[in-house]
């Protein structure tokens, strides 16, 4: 392990750096993972990370204690509550944070028989918690547009709670022409609109290989991805109330499909 003392520690900047920057997120595809649940899920699922900060107060408690225990020493850096403080989003309290690579999953990968896509949905809170619903309904692709918010944003990352690395991610995806590629292996895509004369989504059919698209938090699903869907859905609402938000949405549309595809 390394003590660190100083901000201006080589590596401990380039921490700094991923925790604020997206453009330096996006280039060098990696992450920052703030708290030992986050990190645990990744060390689980995918490996050890590249660097692990800990704070020195608490390096010795048990969960932070067994990170520092499974990753190489050279790979460990010991900071003081004030330094975690001014380099992370997160309170000295949480302990831990690492850099990972994030998981990358080519837009060519065949797709699952339950694909969830998100069309612009610009929240990376909603983004977050979106994934974390989808993991839980057993979508077996998350596939974002160009419009969307980071899926790998500090933001995103503490509201998907782990879950980003518990389905397949694919970003910066074209999803009209995705879509048409989907159908034509007799697949079927749905997506959901504000629009009481849509089918009911409990009226839905939502069984089979299926991709169901939710829209931005404002303008919905877009008129590119409405001419290429199959079927458009609504959730309906007592009087009065116009719409959810992207997050609660997703979580009626998600379980509901998951309801019928038990």
């Amino acid at each position: 392990m390394t003590r660190v003392v100083s901000r201006h520690n080589p590596r401990l900047r380039e921490v700094e750096r991923l925790i604020g920057s997206s453009r330096d997120r996006r280039k060098s595809g990696r992450c920052v993972l703030e708290g030992v649940h986050l990190i645990g899920v990744y060390r689980e699922r995918i490996g050890a990370p590249e660097l692990l900060v800990v704070v020195d107060e608490q390096r010795n408690d048990g969960a932070i204690a067994a990170l520092v225990a499974m990753t190489p020493a050279a790979d460990v850096l010991v900071v003081s509550r004030a330094l975690f403080s001014e380099i992370a989003t997160v309170p000295p309290d949480v302990g831990a944070l690492a850099v990972v690579a994030a998981p990358r999953v080519p837009a060519t990968a065949a797709p699952g028989a339950f694909c969830l896509l998100l069309d612009g949905v610009q929240d990376p809170g909603n983004v977050g918690s979106i994934i974390r619903t989808a993991a839980a309904a057993g979508v077996d692709q998350v596939l974002l547009s160009p419009a969307c918010a980071f899926a790998w944003s500090p933001k995103a990352l503490r509201a998907g709670q782990g879950a980003h690395f518990l389905t397949s991610l694919i970003e910066d995806v074209a999803l009209d022409g995705w879509c048409i590629a989907f159908r034509a292996g007799g697949r079927r895509v749905v997506a959901s609109v504000v629009d009481q004369r849509a089918v009911p989504v409990h009226d839905a059919a939502l069984r089979g290989r299926l991709a169901l698209a939710i829209g931005s938090e404002g303008a919905g699903v877009s008129n590119a991805m409405l001419a290429v869907a199959d079927e458009r859905v609504t959730i309906p609402m007592a009087a009065g109330s116009e719409s959810l938000n992207a997050g609660a949405a997703a979580a009626v549309l998600l379980f509901e499909a998951a309801r019928q595809r038990a």
